[in-house]
């Protein structure tokens, strides 16, 4: 019964076998289904990878969550289903900051007759799964790539316009320790960003819908808009509207995030800076 709330929950219609038909179509859907959101983290709720919780949230509350909670909770159905999953480390930014990025990720490898990437915890990636080989992917507008790097890591290179441009990961079980005291720092450091931003995305298949702080933005290749919201109120109204996240109050953050925002963009032309040209 919790694999069919689960596929109800992300739209999935077709079959349910471990076969890379099925792979590609759950995938999708929880991708275009579930948004990427950090809420929890914000408002001091604590967040774990315990998969009953997890559900709970996603599921049967209709909330979304960061990469430990969606790909927790994607990496859970496909077992269920009957594919061989494999949680790994990643490392989002390894390119720029080296090793300590390790573990500010969860990414999952599917084995079939080849092994695949499963991703949903980027916020802005992959839509469908890609197997683990160098090239590069197109799915519609956008094109990915995977790098064999030679201390055995994979790079992955984000669409031009995503947001992380690169993360690594090894073809090798997680340290499961490490994924847990990151999952404890990123929401309790004041140098984490998911401390210091509240950030909501939503794929669609060829763009993106985020709030970062106080901006609504649509971003694809061609631009992006942006709209700055002005009260808690506004900003409940899109996560309703345009995320599908309801009965959630941003009334005891609201100060905070004004106060990033002026701390980002500064108080005087903060509006006009913010959103910027079209």
């Amino acid at each position: 019964m919790q694999l069919i709330s689960y596929l109800d929950r992300i739209g999935y219609r077709g079959p349910v076998a471990p076969t890379l038909e099925c792979l590609t179509g759950i995938h999708r859907c929880q991708a275009l289904a579930v948004p990427y959101e950090n809420l929890d983290v914000q408002l001091g709720v604590p967040v774990g990878q315990d998969i009953d919780a997890i559900f709970d949230k996603i599921v049967t509350r209709r909330r979304g969550g960061w990469c430990y909670e969606m790909n927790g909770l994607l990496g859970w159905a496909l077992r269920e289903i009957g594919f061989d999953v494999v949680r790994v480390v990643g490392g989002v930014h390894r390119r720029d900051r080296g090793d300590s990025a390790l573990g500010n990720h969860l990414v999952l490898l599917v084995r079939l007759e080849k092994t695949y990437v499963a991703d949903l915890g980027l916020g802005d990636g992959i839509r469908e799964p890609i197997p683990v080989e160098e090239g590069t992917f197109r799915q519609g507008p956008l094109e990915f790539r995977l790098e064999n790097m030679p201390d055995g890591y994979w790079r992955f290179h984000n669409h031009s316009f995503g947001n992380p441009a690169t993360s690594d990961f090894r073809d090798e079980p997680a340290d499961e320790g490490l994924l847990a005291a990151k999952v404890r720092f990123l929401q309790t450091s004041p140098e984490s960003v998911f401390v210091q931003n509240l950030a909501v995305e939503m794929m669609r298949p060829d763009s993106l819908l985020t709030i970062t702080g106080r901006v609504l933005c649509e971003k694809s290749a061609t631009g992006e808009t942006k709209t700055v919201l002005n009260s808690p109120e506004e900003i409940e109204a899109a996560l309703a509207s345009d995320f599908g996240i309801r009965n959630v109050s941003i009334r005891p953050i609201w100060q905070k995030i004004c106060d990033r925002h002026v701390e980002v963009f500064g108080d005087a032309g903060a509006v006009e800076e913010a959103v910027g040209k079209s």
